[in-house]
């Protein structure tokens, strides 16, 4: 079996599935279009609840003083030769209630919207979009990509003090990107560590 089979299928996205991110704490980075990625999974194994289907596991809400954040726990299945897979795992959020100017904003769209994110965990673990966040890892068939997503050090907006990855009480280990984009929410678009937080 070639073990890069369905990476070297999913790795390539299209131009007009991406879109740059033109400011904020993503400024540079690429978005990349939910619908492309069901396409490219009914491409690869056929349609959804034949070829490839999700279960959600656990949904569930946390809470960070005013704000809230939705996050969503599913297992994305592919079949592979009329067997199913393993569970391939995948963990998302969306902001809730966020803080704003205006005051508190609530979105009814954050478990469908963290269903989106988790969905994609689930496909990069696949290889799908790889090219997106791994620039780096090209094919001689590859054209030039100019669009990356890259894991680069975020920093307190204040202090300079270098965010550190977080695990909350489920379990979930947060990134140092996941704990700025956090942080700049609960302060109105400042991200700041958590002593900053503490003495505004």
């Amino acid at each position: 079996m070639d073990n890069l089979k369905y990476y070297n299928m999913g790795r390539q996205v299209p131009q007009e599935a991406k879109k740059s991110i033109g400011g904020g704490r993503l400024k540079g980075m690429t978005d990349i279009n939910p619908m492309w990625r069901i396409k490219k999974l009914t491409e690869m194994f056929g349609p959804c609840g034949i070829g490839w289907k999700y279960e959600i596991e656990k949904e569930w809400i946390e809470k960070n003083g005013d704000e809230q954040a939705a996050f969503v726990k599913i297992n994305l299945y592919i079949k592979d030769d009329d067997k199913w897979s393993d569970a391939i795992p995948g963990v998302g959020g969306s902001m809730f209630v966020t803080k704003e100017k205006a005051g508190l904003y609530t979105s009814d769209e954050c478990f469908k919207m963290a269903l989106t994110d988790a969905l994609s965990v689930s496909c990069k673990a696949l290889g799908i979009a790889a090219d997106v966040y791994f620039d780096k890892d090209k094919s001689k068939y590859d054209v030039n990509t100019t669009e990356k997503e890259i894991e680069k050090e975020y920093k307190c907006e204040k202090c300079s003090k270098p965010f550190e990855p977080w695990t909350d009480k489920n379990g979930k280990t947060w990134s140092p990107g996941q704990v700025a984009h956090f942080s700049k929410n609960k302060n109105n678009g400042v991200a700041l560590c958590y002593d900053c937080s503490k003495s505004k």
